[in-house]
């Protein structure tokens, strides 16, 4: 495994459309076990390909739980709305307050090419729609509803939201 660069928001490729994965192979598996040591040691709580420079639709996501690899997921169901602060590990010390689905299901594949879905609510749900947005090269700063001060915010509040 091996810790890969985070893109940052003055790279363009953020931008870019991610592509489908079509191959489940060692060089996959590969880049899902790099992107997970690369979240961890940010630290954040999710991950996308394009965030390392792969323009492929893979993401890691991790809010304590354990580690789910997201291949080619996309949101089949949303329902209610939340504001929570969100982060992200490719626009270092920005927060703001982002809108949300409250809770989605999630269809994606599984390193093996397996299919799945995820139901997800709180939390898990704001990290699956980020990192799901980050596909389509839509980065949180354009659904920000207002920026964050975090020495205004309690330590729990901004825990675990870098994405």
């Amino acid at each position: 495994m091996a810790i890969r660069n985070i893109r940052t928001e003055e790279d363009n490729i953020l931008r870019k459309k991610s592509r489908e994965v079509t191959k489940f192979d060692k060089r996959l598996n590969q880049l899902l076990d790099d992107m997970a040591e690369t979240m961890y040691a940010a630290p954040g709580i999710g991950l996308a390909g394009v965030q390392v420079g792969t323009l492929k639709r893979v993401a890691v996501i991790d809010i304590g739980e354990n580690l789910i690899e997201l291949i080619n997921g996309k949101v089949i169901k949303e329902e209610g709305t939340q504001v929570e602060i969100e982060g992200c590990l490719s626009i270092p010390d920005v927060y703001g307050k982002v809108e949300r689905p409250e809770k989605v299901t999630v269809s994606y594949l599984d390193r093996d090419g397996v299919h799945n879905e995820i139901y997800a609510e709180g939390l898990l749900a704001v990290a699956l729609s980020h990192e799901i947005d980050h596909f389509d090269g839509i980065l949180f700063r354009d659904k920000v509803i207002e920026y964050i001060d975090l020495e205004n915010v309690e330590d729990e509040e901004q825990e675990n939201q870098q994405l």
